[in-house]
């Protein structure tokens, strides 16, 4: 009977706990972009990826790259400091939810106490101890106005931040050693392209000097034909530099090192696949970028933040309570007559607390205001991302094509000059003149395949590629 005098007054209070929820009904804003993606005519011809986005393995169809990218998901130790993150973040999580069921401990303790003589009703000294066993419920809090449970959402949220951080970097990594992979080859054949022109250069030098020798070149074109060969051998050296720091570079997004067969020795074509569309519509599009998913999170627990502030304006109901067993004698502690229990309900209520209260409030709903501007201020910047990659990827394959004839039509004038001056029609320096035009428009047909080959993976991860976590990843989070 007396158990039942301490177990009643608890399941009442945890059927009472959590009867209202103070916080805003939460509304997702309307997103502060315009209703369908830009159609000007930098855009209009581009190709919108959407479908096809949380596959990377899909999305990239060179086998070298896709080798390197499993590689960096699994090695690459920002991903790695990223899902530490989120398991923190769990972690503190489940800490907030238990804080809404009552902590039950067991506790054993001995007490002892020594009166003298002078002040003992007997006139001896007395030696007397008090042995206890119980289970004690520690200070446990009722959740009618949904402070707690406001306070475990603002918790849940954080999780949710750390795992859309976790997302980013997963997407970083993903585009990242894709770029770097498409830069190194660009680094090698622009080291070639040096090397070639200095070897031709060099040899040019040559028979320039023997030609001085004769009398038929003047010092000038020596002089000439030497600062060129210099110039020829400093952008080789710089060239040398480039492909060892994206190597390096490389290597770090990996997080190991780079097999030699994995490396590409020159600029590849093609190494990703062209996705059709299925949506026009930016808002559903950037809802799955893990950035967007971040600030609507840091929103939420915001929202959830007002109902914590407005709880605090009334009463807090605390719980106490023990059942067990105390005797002075530690063998028959559990005997006949010893058990015992406590039971004290306390209730808070705030009178006047210096405005407090009042001001956390306002500190709370102006917290919201400033997350709904930081939401819509990340949506318009993935929005304009989007825009501009949209405006690359509709422009990049025009640029190509023009410099490809700028880069033939200068290799035919550098053909063209070396014939005029072998038969004595043009000086020297007009061979130099279209050397190196040419040398500069071989170097801009590599930077212009590069960019037609980045822009897809660009456009690829401001539309959130990359970002979808493996599904055994998931499946950890949910627990």
């Amino acid at each position: 009977m007396r158990k039942a005098l301490f177990v009643l007054p608890l399941a009442a209070a945890m059927m009472l706990a959590g009867c209202v929820n103070l916080a805003p009904d939460y509304e997702r804003p309307e997103a502060p972009v315009a209703a369908a993606w830009p159609q000007d005519a930098a855009s209009k011809n581009a190709v919108l990826v959407t479908e096809g986005l949380a596959d990377w393995a899909e999305f990239f169809t060179d086998e070298r790259v896709k080798k390197l990218i499993a590689l960096g998901l699994e090695n690459n130790r920002d991903l790695r400091a990223a899902m530490h993150n989120v398991e923190a973040a769990r972690a503190q999580y489940r800490v907030s939810r238990g804080q809404l069921l009552p902590s039950v401990a067991a506790v054993a303790s001995e007490s002892a106490q020594r009166t003298p003589r002078r002040v003992s009703s007997s006139g001896r000294t007395v030696v007397s101890h008090v042995y206890s066993a119980n289970a004690a419920m520690a200070s446990y809090e009722l959740d009618l106005f949904g402070r707690i449970r406001n306070l475990n959402e603002q918790a849940l949220q954080q999780y949710f931040v750390t795992e859309a951080a976790q997302r980013t970097a997963q997407m970083t990594v993903v585009t990242e050693i894709a770029r770097t992979w498409l830069s190194l080859g660009a680094s090698k054949q622009l080291l070639k392209l040096a090397q070639e022109t200095y070897q031709s250069q060099a040899q040019s030098k040559e028979l320039i000097e023997r030609s001085y020798e004769v009398g038929s070149a003047s010092l000038m074109d020596v002089e000439q034909v030497t600062t060129t060969v210099a110039a020829a051998k400093a952008a080789q050296a710089s060239a040398l530099r480039a492909v060892s720091q994206q190597r390096n570079a490389l290597a770090l997004l990996v997080g190991a090192p780079v097999p030699s067969e994995l490396e590409p020795e020159e600029l590849p074509e093609g190494i990703t696949a062209r996705l059709s569309a299925v949506s026009n519509v930016p808002s559903e599009v950037l809802l799955g970028r893990p950035d967007i998913a971040a600030a609507e999170a840091r929103l939420k627990s915001a929202n959830a933040n007002i109902g914590a502030a407005r709880a605090n304006f009334f009463p807090r109901i605390a719980l106490t309570g023990s059942f067990g067993y105390t005797s002075p004698e530690l063998s028959n502690l559990f005997g006949a007559g010893t058990r015992g229990w406590s039971w004290g309900p306390s209730i808070s209520l705030p009178i006047f607390t210096g405005g407090q209260n009042v001001a956390n409030l306002e500190a709370a709903e102006q917290s919201k205001k400033a997350a709904v501007a930081s939401y819509e201020g990340a949506i318009q910047n993935a929005f304009r991302e989007v825009a501009d990659a949209l405006a690359v990827e509709g422009t990049v394959t025009d640029e190509l094509k023009a410099v490809e004839e700028l880069a033939a039509a200068t290799k035919n004038s550098y053909d063209l000059s070396v014939v005029r001056y072998n038969s004595g029609a043009d000086s020297f320096l007009e061979v130099l003149v279209n050397q190196r035009s040419n040398f500069a428009a071989q170097q801009n047909l590599i930077a212009a395949r590069l960019n037609r080959a980045t822009s897809a993976v660009t456009l690829y991860k401001v539309m959130g590629g990359g970002s979808k976590l493996a599904a055994a990843e998931r499946a950890e989070g949910a627990k």
